[in-house]
Order: structure tokens, then C-alpha cells, then sequence
């Protein structure tokens, strides 16, 4: 979009579909520490005017990221789509440290609450579990150094072009998983 007025300042929120608006603010309240914002509620769609009641709750997610919920009661049963792996669609936070991510593998897990990981990206470990409404959250830590950002920022154009063309995973940061660390030998 060159020459477009357009200046995109933050992402004001993400919003979400819950089963239940109370149980998903108590999930993100106790295991994520969230601080519950605001909540609107309509009989109607405010940009339609569609009859639809609805609860729309929006929940601090730190440095001014807001995540919302809506829950719709007269809406059919809420599911996933069915086409795409239930690892793709996700809501990633990330948290100031290794520690405070074992910290919060450790306290999910005293909720009975099954985490996969910590993952190894490279530049960053990750953990993994569902909130009570299926939505697929992830946890993240950075491990990367600067120098690693730098250069997997230059490469991305490349890796984008050749999976245009390929739709095989081009290999431009296989230094991330091969165990040959950073930098690269052919840098």
C-alpha cells in the first residue's frame, strides 16, 4: 500500500468468540493474570442492527493490548474450523522470561490444565494449552539475540518468494532447528 495515508498506531483489540463471557474472564483472570477492562453488552448489532444479543468482554493483555470476547447466546454452538489443524489458529502472549514460562507451565498444570512444551523455535520456547472455550493458547519467551532477528528479517523476502513458487519450506533459516547454531556457515 505505498503512498497510503493509512498509519496503523497498535492493534486496538482481537476479538474472539467464548461459550461463556464470566468463565472466560475468570480462565484469563486466574491463570494469566489479565485485568478485566470493560464489558459491553447490545440487543442489537451496533454496525447492522441484526437482533442479537450478545456480551462483549475486553481483557488487558499488557502494554496496551487488548484481548475481547464475544459470547453469543442465540447463536448455534460454537466450533472450530474443521479444515484447519487445531495447531494453526492460536493466540500467542509473550512472557519476559524462561523462568516465568516454566512459572506458568508449573501453575497451569497445578489447575489440571494439559501444556505441551516448552517448544524450541529457535528464537524463542513456547508452551501450549486450550482456554475452556478451545482456543488454542500459546505462551512464548525469547531466546533470540538481535543479530538472529537481523538476519531472519532479511531472509523472509526470499523464504516468501520461494514458497510462492515452491510450497515446500525453503531452507534460508534452517540454522533455527539443525543444531548448527548462529551464525550460519554460509553467512
Amino acid at each position: 500500500m505505498s503512498g497510503s495515508n493509512v498509519k496503523l498506531s497498535r492493534i486496538h483489540h482481537v476479538a474472539y468468540r467464548c461459550k461463556d463471557a464470566k468463565e472466560t474472564v475468570t480462565f484469563y483472570q486466574k491463570m494469566l493474570n489479565m485485568d478485566f477492562q470493560l464489558a459491553i453488552a447490545e440487543d442489537k448489532v451496533p454496525s447492522t442492527q441484526a437482533p442479537d444479543p450478545y456480551m462483549h468482554v475486553f481483557l488487558d493483555a499488557g502494554n496496551g493490548n487488548v484481548l475481547a470476547f464475544f459470547e453469543l447466546p442465540n447463536s448455534p454452538e460454537m466450533g472450530r474450523d474443521g479444515n484447519t489443524p487445531e495447531w494453526v489458529q492460536h493466540i500467542a502472549f509473550e512472557v519476559e522470561s524462561m523462568d516465568m514460562l516454566l512459572n506458568a507451565k508449573s501453575r497451569l498444570q497445578e489447575a489440571n490444565i494439559d501444556v505441551l512444551g516448552p517448544t524450541d523455535h529457535g528464537v524463542f520456547k513456547s508452551i501450549y494449552f486450550f482456554d475452556p472455550n478451545g482456543h488454542r493458547i500459546e505462551l512464548a519467551a525469547n531466546i533470540g539475540t538481535p543479530a538472529m532477528m537481523t538476519e531472519l528479517k532479511r531472509v523472509a523476502p526470499a523464504m516468501l518468494d520461494e514458497w510462492a513458487e515452491t510450497k515446500k519450506a525453503p531452507k534460508h533459516a534452517q540454522w533455527l532447528h539443525n543444531g548448527e547454531g548462529f551464525p550460519p556457515k554460509n553467512l
